[in-house]
This record gives structure tokens, C-alpha cells and sequence, in this order.
């Protein structure tokens, strides 16, 4: 796919792995679109020129006001990058019900929800794509997260599931699987980090490539072993 002259919309784009892609997307000439709730990021992205809707997506009535805002316009390219990460772990007491609720309608819901309201645009366009963005804990999953796990894995197999569907259509469907990338949601965490940008970089390769997956980093590795030996991949829960 051509990114020049594509229309964008990148939700979560006003920091971490979406950041990135908004400045390497539009330095390809597209127009991108953001959203993001925080009012500092907010403002910062709008100075680099970045038209930003400002929505929180961790109910419906948050994706339907992005949907309301989004108007009219056409549509090439829906990222669902935006995310929420929560520890739910009942070693070290009663995880918030609420809080898992949230992450669970942000990271599942929402790009389910927001797709299906978008569809209909990106087939009247001559190519489109729909890049979810899931991860390698969707593979191999975190012991102290599993309900983020439970969603990226949830939104791995809709989108497999979405490509089946959309096959002979002109939209591609692409996953994104990124590894521990150095982001706010990942401070604190000890295991080595990639770059934001570099991981950012890979997706919109996937994109321009028309590739089906994008495996970055070590869950290029992950992706062998789960080819070779599921039940092995699956038991590689990661100890942090």
C-alpha cells in the first residue's frame, strides 16, 4: 500500500508505540488522525500539527463520540493501537473489578466496536487496511496480567478471524505483535525494551507490504515456536 495522500485514523496516537507512528505516517504524506485523553500529550501533538480527538475508549460511549467526531469523513488506514495495561494479580491481594472492566472495553471492545462502525467507509475506498495492534502476550502470556493478555489474545484471533471475512474485499487486515517496547505503560518493567520508533517502523513496513502480520522482535521468535509446537508456545508465560 501507497501511504501518500492516505487518510488515518490512529487511536492512542499521542504517545508510546503511536506517537511514533503518527510522525512516521504523516513523514510518508499521510494525513493522520489521533486520539488520546491525556491533556498535555494532547496539546503537544496538536503543535506538531496533528488534527487530535480527544476520546477515551474504555466504554461504547466513548468509540461512538470518536465515531460522531469523525463525521463524514473517508477513511484509508484504521490503526487500533489504543490500550490499556492492568495488573491483575490475586498474589498480591483483590485486583480492581472495575479496572479490569475498563482494559477489557478498551483493548477488545472497542476496536470491535469502532471497526464495525468505520466499515462501510474503508470499502468505498480503492485499498484500505485495519491494523489491530495486539501483542507477543496474546502468545506467551505475563503471569501478573491476565487480563491484558486475555484481550490482545482475544483481539488476535477476532482479527484472524476478520481477515477470513475481508479476504476478497479491498481491505487488508493486518495484526501487529509487538514485543516489551520502552513506553510509559512498560516503566518499571525489567526486561530489555525496543525502541518505540523502531517498533512503530516495522508496522507501517507491515502496512506498506501488504504483509498479514507484523512479528516484531522477539515475538518473531514466539510465532516459530507457536508454528512448530503450540502447546510450548503457549507455556512460555512469562515470569515478570
Amino acid at each position: 500500500m501507497d501511504i501518500q495522500g492516505k487518510t488515518v485514523l490512529l487511536t492512542g496516537g499521542t504517545a508510546g508505540i503511536g506517537k511514533e507512528m503518527a510522525l512516521q505516517l504523516k513523514e510518508l504524506g499521510a494525513t493522520v488522525v489521533v486520539t488520546g485523553r491525556n491533556a498535555e500529550r494532547v496539546a503537544a501533538m496538536q503543535t506538531m500539527g496533528f488534527e487530535v480527538i480527544e476520546s477515551g475508549l474504555s466504554d461504547a460511549a466513548g468509540v461512538d463520540a470518536l465515531v460522531e467526531a469523525w463525521g463524514e469523513r473517508e477513511l484509508d488506514i484504521l490503526i487500533n493501537n489504543a490500550g490499556q495495561l492492568v495488573d491483575h494479580d490475586f498474589r498480591k491481594g483483590t485486583p480492581d473489578a472495575d479496572a479490569a472492566d475498563d482494559c477489557i472495553y478498551a483493548n477488545l471492545n472497542a476496536p470491535i466496536r469502532l471497526g464495525g462502525a468505520l466499515m462501510e467507509r474503508l470499502k468505498s475506498r480503492s485499498e484500505a487496511a485495519i491494523v489491530n495492534v495486539t501483542s507477543g502476550l496474546a502468545i506467551a502470556p505475563a503471569a501478573r496480567q491476565p487480563v491484558y493478555c486475555a484481550t490482545k489474545a482475544g483481539l488476535r484471533f477476532y482479527t484472524l478471524s476478520l481477515r477470513e471475512q475481508l479476504k476478497d474485499t479491498n481491505i487488508h487486515v493486518i495484526e501487529a505483535l509487538p514485543p516489551v517496547v520502552d513506553t510509559q505503560m512498560n516503566d518499571g518493567n525489567p526486561m530489555k525494551k525496543m525502541p518505540a520508533s523502531e517498533c512503530a517502523r516495522q508496522i507501517i513496513e507491515a502496512i506498506v507490504k501488504n504483509r498479514d502480520e507484523a512479528n516484531i522482535g522477539m515475538t518473531k521468535a514466539l510465532r516459530v515456536t507457536e508454528s512448530i509446537h503450540p502447546a510450548l508456545a503457549r507455556s512460555l508465560t512469562l515470569k515478570f
